[in-house]
């Protein structure tokens, strides 16, 4: 299974406290870590761990950052021959605050993300395509257009995007927040629109209709940061591997909640091993 992704690389400074702060407050307290990060880079590496071929094309400055945010995905051998640096811009960064419970907030500073430009990217992308928003638009769209193949869109942030994405795009993966923002635009394609609620689950709809419904199993959550992209991978996965809307859903719920319980985005994606002992205990 060839997938290529097209999203941001960053990495994530995270603070962990015993509560987020309000509006204008300071929380004293917390622990700092780094973890490698950017929806792109954490969907890139979940899907290499889930068993695809990944090839990640992004950007990263000419600094100390890009190695740390690259290194993970070496480690596991995700193709980044279609990573280039930047000297102009510094490598993205991410600065997440992380409760006791595993709720967060994150603030970006793209840096070289928002410098991938449509230029950087194949004619032609073949195989099975995933993106996210953290890029600039243009580069979304150009790449979803080039795709011919499968093509999943995470579209978060969520931010507007062209009726050309929403059809073309076979299965595309929102929150409820995001998809309060899209409406039934979402619905307007014939592909697969999932939206996923937390804890409670994730249900998928074509045109409109609820096809499918699943609910993750139940873990002791430390820090969402990364559940999300892996929910996303492992959907992407489980659907190209052939599982019917029902067992892929599982399997994606499964992959969120195993990244819930360890901390940091990339460091807590699941391997396909633990995904499936989820599934079956």
């Amino acid at each position: 299974m060839r997938i290529t992704v097209v999203g941001s690389i960053n990495l994530d400074f995270v603070a962990r406290a015993e509560r987020l702060p309000a509006p204008g407050e300071t929380v004293t307290g917390a622990a700092l870590s780094r973890h490698p990060g950017g929806k792109g880079a954490n969907q890139a590496l979940a899907a290499e761990k889930l068993g695809a071929e990944v090839c990640l094309i992004g950007r990263v400055g000419n600094d100390a950052q890009a190695g740390e945010a690259l290194a993970l995905m070496e480690d596991y051998g995700v193709d980044l021959a279609g990573v280039e640096v930047d000297v102009a811009a510094p490598t993205g960064v991410a600065l997440i605050a992380v409760d006791a419970t595993g709720e967060n907030q994150i603030v970006v500073a793209a840096g070289a993300n928002h410098l991938v430009t449509p230029e950087q990217l194949p004619q032609r992308i073949e195989g099975a395509l995933i993106v996210q928003l953290e890029l600039p638009i243009e580069t979304v769209e150009a790449a979803v257009g080039r795709a011919t193949g499968f093509v999943c869109a995470n579209l978060a942030p969520a931010q507007p995007v062209s009726e050309r994405l929403l059809r073309r795009a076979d299965l595309i993966v929102v929150n409820e927040t995001e998809a309060a923002f899209y409406g039934d635009g979402l619905h307007r394609g014939g592909g697969r629109v999932v939206v996923t609620k937390g804890a409670k689950g994730a249900a998928m709809y074509q045109r409109g209709v609820e096809m499918a419904w699943a609910t993750p199993p139940a873990v002791e959550a430390i820090d969402a940061t990364g559940a999300g992209d892996a929910f996303v991978a492992a959907l992407a996965v489980a659907l190209l591997e052939g599982m019917d809307p029902a067992e892929a859903l599982r399997f994606a719920c499964a992959a969120g909640a195993a990244a819930a319980t360890r901390a940091g985005a990339q460091s807590s994606l699941p391997e396909r091993a633990e995904v499936e002992a989820l599934l079956s205990g």
